[in-house]
């Protein structure tokens, strides 16, 4: 069982190293890491060449501000039985990769395999999550997946069409990218999986200044998903529900800058929800390998 790893990076580049050195720590002699750099600058050329001896790396440029459009292009770039799409400023937990082999090796059905965010101060991170491992569904999605931590095999990535660049950073819709690829697995019949203990560490960026900038973002975009993949008013009402009751609430505690969280995630996910042409472009051409 090989692995491509994409990264799509931008403005980061210690982070990098810190992603690098958890991926050398797997300890795997199958696993390629294919860099689609975003920057403008030439940041990347010191860590690239730290690395380049001691990781299989392929190091591609992109002056599209798009992480999607990053991730196909690596997707395409790729030649791993298993796909994975790690965050800049993540890292993978000791035995991960060999965690993922195991389930794919042990269940030809399976297609697609996720887990959640864990915070580096312990705990999970980064939004709601299932605490039950099992199949995805329509209905349980919005709490079994996120981008950093989703593999796919391979073939079933490109033939889906990659991820929407219409969706995710650098497009008016922030968010919920990796949400559309598994819901559209899902509809093509392929079997999805999630598993709590398959953990990815990420930042837990959740009521900071900086989550507060890109709640209405990111909230756009999970409201335009939602919406997209038609799921019952038992499934989205809640998530609009939520953030609701947690602007009320904190506004009552004084918690203020909670409050313009919650609040400005509301008005995105409304905002997306209610955003025209949701299922336009659907399905996405298959995608092809490209030449290396």
């Amino acid at each position: 069982m090989t692995f491509s790893l994409v990264v799509a990076t931008r403005g980061r580049d210690a982070e990098l190293a810190a992603l690098f050195d958890s991926l050398l720590a797997q300890g795997r002699a199958d696993t390629e890491v294919i860099v689609v750099d975003q920057n403008a600058d030439d940041r990347l050329a010191p860590v690239i060449a730290a690395y380049e001896a001691r990781l299989p790396l392929l190091w591609r440029r992109s002056a599209v501000a798009n992480a999607c459009h990053a991730r196909n292009l690596g997707l395409a770039l790729a030649r791993g039985d298993i796909v994975g799409f790690p965050d800049d400023d993540c890292t993978y937990p000791l035995g991960l990769l060999d965690r993922v082999a195991a389930a794919f090796a042990g269940d030809p059905r399976l297609t697609v395999l996720t887990g959640p965010a864990a915070s580096p101060e312990g705990g999970l991170g980064s939004g709601r999550w299932r605490m039950e491992a099992g199949p995805i569904t329509p209905a349980n999605a919005w709490t079994s997946v996120i981008e950093f931590n989703l593999f796919l095999r391979r073939e079933v990535a490109l033939a889906l069409g990659g991820f929407d660049e219409r969706l995710g950073p650098g497009t008016p819709y922030g968010s919920a990218e990796g949400n559309d690829l598994v819901l559209r697995a899902i509809r093509a019949g392929h079997a999805a999986r999630y598993e709590p203990g398959q953990l990815v560490v990420h930042p837990d960026k959740r009521l900071t200044p900086v989550a507060v900038e890109r709640a209405a973002l990111y909230g756009r975009g999970f409201g335009f998903v939602l919406r997209r993949h038609a799921v019952p008013a038992g499934v989205w009402l809640p998530f609009l529900i939520r953030p609701l009751g947690g602007a009320l609430l904190s506004l009552a505690r004084g918690r203020l800058l909670a409050a313009r969280y919650y609040w400005a995630t509301l008005r995105g996910r409304v905002s997306g929800f209610a955003a025209p042409g949701p299922a336009q472009g659907l399905p996405l051409a298959p995608m092809a390998e490209a030449a290396r």
